[in-house]
């Protein structure tokens, strides 16, 4: 285990998993109604993100894709994730029934466990231990788990400004780091 690995591995997941910039999507959900589970989200993700780190590369050769082209794939996703953080648009939407449960759907996946963020556990493969890159996804669910069971709270407490700040300063940074996956594989 390297300190300064897992310091690495921890800031990039926790600027692609972005828990602070989807605040506001959890605080809107629960408005309407949509009953989220920190626990629940927090396990699913966790067992998502760890099993890709174990066999993602075995499952995406099984379909025949090379990791570079899923890394460029999920490096457009993370270009278009920071670029909706940033402009304010919206380029995914993800439906869900009013009242139901968004732990699993859309809260682990693919807010949490989504296309950006297996994407770049696999490219984190790359540079950094598996054993590196395991605790750096904990660090990071222990924090979104904290942050989901704190939403009510923090929703009391952080003003639109504020939160709008946030998204679009970990926008840019998800921009960023789309182009250098793009140029770690180009």
């Amino acid at each position: 285990m390297n300190i300064g690995s897992i310091l690495s591995v921890s800031l990039i997941l926790f600027t692609v998993i972005d828990i602070i910039g989807s605040l506001p999507v959890i605080i809107n959900m629960k408005k309407e109604g949509v009953e989220i589970k920190p626990g629940i989200a927090t396990a699913t993700a966790a067992l998502i993100m760890l099993l890709f780190l174990f066999f993602g590369a075995a499952v995406l050769k099984i379909f025949g894709v090379e990791v570079a082209s899923f890394a460029l794939a999920g490096s457009l996703i993370i270009f278009f994730i920071g670029l909706e953080m940033v402009l304010g648009i919206r380029f995914f939407r993800d439906k869900h029934e009013e009242g139901g449960s968004g732990s699993i759907v859309p809260i682990a996946f693919p807010l949490l466990a989504g296309a950006g963020t297996l994407t770049t556990i696999l490219s984190l493969k790359a540079e950094h231990d598996s054993v590196n890159i395991f605790v750096g996804i904990v660090l990071n669910l222990l924090f979104v788990y904290i942050i989901l069971k704190s939403s009510d709270w923090l929703s009391k407490k952080m003003s639109d400004q504020f939160v709008s700040t946030l998204r679009k300063v970990f926008g840019i940074i998800l921009i960023a780091i789309a182009f250098q996956m793009v140029r770690a594989y180009i």
